[in-house]
């Protein structure tokens, strides 16, 4: 399968798994803010990587996403145009929360900065001063 195409597929996939996810009502589901972040599906179309990201507890929001397994499949099955739907399994995506501590060691970097360079500014004040003493 040409790799164009399995990128369309893995969009797809994810897009409708996302909007199926905003018709659920579980209260698992609803209250660690669960999204779809991507899908990885294989080329024989028979398994689907799912990354989700969970505000809350991650487990629970796997539980809850395997508990709805059929629902999301059969919800698959109706929307795309696919030989096989495949199987769904899920995987909490860590790529928020590690670009989440990037940004902040960027800000700690620079928060350094600022203030070696605000401690240049006064010794060099300081040291003028004492000059014109």
């Amino acid at each position: 399968m040409a790799k164009y195409r399995r990128g369309r597929i893995n969009d797809a996939v994810a897009q409708e798994l996302a909007v199926c996810l905003r018709e659920l009502r579980d209260p698992r589901l609803i209250d660690h803010f669960v999204s779809i972040t991507r899908a990885e599906v294989a080329a024989d179309l028979k398994v689907a990587r799912v990354y989700f990201s969970a505000l809350g507890n991650q487990k629970e929001a796997k539980a809850a996403l395997e508990a709805a397994k059929g629902k999301l499949r059969h919800h698959l099955a109706v929307t795309l145009n696919l030989r096989l739907t495949p199987d769904l399994l899920f995987t909490a995506d860590g790529s928020i929360e590690h670009g989440a501590h990037i940004a902040r060691l960027l800000s700690d970097i620079h928060e350094a900065d600022a203030r070696l360079a605000r401690e240049q500014a006064e010794a060099a004040a300081a040291a003028e001063e004492a000059e014109h003493e």
